[in-house]
């Protein structure tokens, strides 16, 4: 039974998200904090000043392609010019691998961003070929680690920096102000902060402790950001100033599309375009990849949940051809419908199926897919996402293995979504509820939009709107108190004059001029 919740309450609740407080840009951690990243910069060091060749290796989703761009504008800024290399999701597969190898011979050094970790076999193909490789990763090292110069990666049990849920950009930015510092040159950190807080939250990294800081700070810096990119966005969305959620719902599906349906190389020509021309022509193609990413996802999306197995605790389905690019969002489509774990695979007709997998709830699909490595050709992820493939004849015993580790992992389901706060009646919903959620903003991972209850509340109105019906427009009565409120994706009828309970979050509607309290409204429960 949800409580009935006062502002007090509420504020306590929000400020127990935060063990540490708010930090400030004066509490990040120093550089050298982690493990050979003083190693690292010296040998970067030492290549600038002897004129090697250096080669950056990237990787394809929005964390590799900011990672990619901070290190090329970087070396851009110091003017030393460096080759930068993010693999072909459908030709190289991901991150360093042997199919890289051939393109970066000649290469004195090379440097990988959100990616490396597990590529064992890549890195020895380097040292054959005597090129010095630095990792950067932020992903979770498996039993075997890659033999290399260095390894900056903050889960490697030696390393001191203090904060483990941090994404690749951060790491690229941590090392360019190492080489900031080496080099004594005199640079802007923040103008790259702006790039690293897309990632942070396109990698769905838990907006607190320095992330937090580090996508106030780069959110602050991108409103007043002189980038042609981000300056073609603004016009391009017809928005004076972004928010949290503008880049996770709105930039970072657009930078992703470039890896997922054609090459994401675009995207880091996007974001380095020299001035606003460039931009916009960059941007209308990153829109077409992102407009066709829509359509292929539909479809698939409901290819997959005809097939879905409504006994399985996880989720399996795959197909023939289905587009490599976009299995992760189908996957993640198919769990929240289903409220499980899915894995959407794909078979490229000559018996390998390759896929992904996202999770729900309290469930690690890392550890359970982990315990089931001997079906398994290629694997990584973390506990909520993961990317794998396998042999057409390990699917059934792959699947079933699946069922099993669930099972045992003990993962109830919630009957109660974690996310509402408590019960609130129409009459505390107020502008002083509003000043205070946007004290706890930005919201995301690890600091969710917190979500209410109202019970017993009166249906008025639900009118259907949007170019095709696909939203629906509500008026709520609580005790003579009347709200508005939208659903947006859903195809539900309600009976007006019904009285149900409501799940929403609260945001407010600025409208020419007007400003009105509206309830975003995730579910209704008919009596």
């Amino acid at each position: 039974m949800a409580k009935k919740l006062t502002l007090q309450a509420l504020d306590t609740l929000l400020q127990n998200r935060f063990e540490e407080g708010f930090l400030s840009l004066k509490d990040l951690p120093n550089p050298s904090t982690f493990k050979d990243m003083d190693r690292a910069t010296k040998r970067i060091v030492h290549a600038i000043k002897n004129r090697e060749k250096i080669t950056i290796i990237g990787d394809y989703d929005v964390d590799g392609v900011t990672s990619t761009t901070l290190m090329k504008l970087f070396f851009e800024e110091i003017e030393y010019p460096i080759e930068w290399i993010i693999p072909n999701r459908f030709r190289d597969g991901y991150g360093l691998s042997a199919n890289i190898i051939p393109r970066i011979v000649g290469t004195d050094l090379a440097i990988t961003v959100d990616n490396g970790i597990s590529a064992v076999y890549a890195a020895k193909l380097c040292k054959d070929e005597g090129i010095d490789l630095i990792i950067t990763d932020h992903h979770l090292l498996a039993p075997e680690v890659p033999e290399c110069y260095a390894i900056i990666d903050q889960k490697q049990e030696e390393c001191t920096f203090p904060y483990s849920d941090v994404c690749g950009a951060q790491i690229a930015w941590y090392l360019i102000a190492s080489l900031k510092n080496a080099l004594d040159v005199k640079i802007d950190m923040i103008s790259y902060m702006e790039l690293t807080a897309i990632a942070i939250i396109a990698d769905m990294m838990p907006l607190q402790h320095i992330n937090r800081v580090m996508v106030n700070a780069g959110i602050q810096a991108l409103n007043k950001s002189t980038r042609p990119a981000i300056k073609a966005f603004l016009e391009h969305a017809q928005k004076e100033a972004l928010n949290a959620e503008d880049i996770g719902f709105f930039l970072a599906p657009l930078l992703n599309s470039a890896g997922r349906m054609e090459d994401a190389s675009f995207a880091v020509e996007f974001l380095t375009s020299a001035n606003i021309y460039d931009a916009r022509v960059r941007l209308e193609r990153l829109i077409g990849f992102n407009t066709l990413r829509k359509a292929t996802e539909q479809e698939l999306t409901s290819k997959a949940l005809a097939q879905v197995n409504p006994n399985d605790d996880v989720i399996v389905v795959e197909g023939k051809g289905w587009h490599e690019g976009v299995v992760g969002i189908v996957a993640a489509r198919v769990a929240r419908q289903h409220e499980k774990p899915c894995i959407v695979l794909s078979n490229n007709g000559e018996g390998l199926l390759k896929g992904s997998g996202r999770s729900f709830g309290a469930c690690d699909l890392f550890a359970i897919t982990n315990s089931c490595r001997e079906h398994l050709e290629k694997f990584g992820g973390h506990q909520a996402a993961i990317g794998l493939s396998l042999h057409e004849n390990s699917v059934e015993a792959f699947r079933e293995q699946l069922q099993i580790n669930y099972t045992k992992g003990n993962y109830t389901k919630a009957l109660v979504d974690p996310d509402i706060v408590g019960e609130l009646h129409f009459k505390d919903i107020s502008f002083d509820l509003t000043k205070l959620l946007k004290q706890y903003e930005p919201y995301g991972q690890g600091n969710p939009t917190p979500k209410f209850i109202s019970k017993n509340v009166e249906l008025l109105q639900a009118d259907t709107m949007g170019k095709e019906g696909e939203h629906l427009r509500f008026s709520f009565a609580q005790e003579g108190i009347v709200m508005a409120g939208v659903q947006f994706k859903t195809r539900e009828v309600y009976e007006v004059g019904s009285v149900v309970d409501v799940v929403y979050t609260v945001n407010e509607n600025h409208f020419r001029g007007n400003v009105t309290l509206q309830l975003m409204v995730e579910k209704v429960i008919i009596h």
